[in-house]
């Protein structure tokens, strides 16, 4: 089969995805945890997020969220990577700023380890993405739309999004 236009094909974007999903399945993480939630989306449901994007700027005043939502609109897919706030009980840390992991627990303080696997599962899926040639950018804007909406679920507390595209300019960069 020869496609004309192959960057139009959304289904070929969505199978990327998935090779990207499995990069960020198997980075790294601490104690071999796996706190991380991803979800491939795309069509209506990609607009509705950019939408609830828009509706922030205006709650908020915040042009950034327009940027980012029409560059949401401008994407074929978008990757959205969550973690979960779940202490990895380790003997001697601290680092969040509680004595140990039950205190941390108890006052649902997001663990360092969990926003540092997300970290690490972010830089899988953006260097997958560059190895494939795909355009994206890493938004935090998307991350809170999808919390607010709920997407991911209540218990993943940090989440980001990576919209994805093929077309003759990367439309995440040079914005205004």
């Amino acid at each position: 089969m020869i496609m004309k236009n192959p960057e139009k094909n959304e289904n070929v974007l969505l199978k990327m995805a998935e090779e990207i999903c499995l990069a960020v399945r198997t980075a790294p993480k601490a104690k071999g945890l796996d706190n991380l939630t991803t979800m491939i989306v795309s069509g209506p449901d990609k607009d509705k997020i950019a939408d609830k994007m828009e509706a922030i700027a205006k709650q908020y005043d915040h042009q950034g969220y327009i940027r980012d939502a029409k560059g949401v609109r401008q994407a074929q897919v978008l990757i959205l990577l969550g973690t979960k706030i779940d202490p990895v009980d380790l003997k001697l840390c601290g680092l969040c700023g509680n004595k140990n992991c039950a205190e941390s627990r108890a006052k649902q303080t997001v663990c360092i380890f969990n926003s540092h696997d997300l970290g690490i599962a972010v830089g899988a899926a953006v260097s997958k993405a560059a190895d494939m040639r795909i355009d994206n950018r890493i938004m935090y804007t998307v991350g809170w739309a999808v919390r607010e909406m709920n997407l991911l679920g209540e218990e993943n507390k940090i989440i980001m999004g990576i919209p994805l595209s093929v077309s003759g300019k990367n439309p995440f960069f040079d914005r205004k």
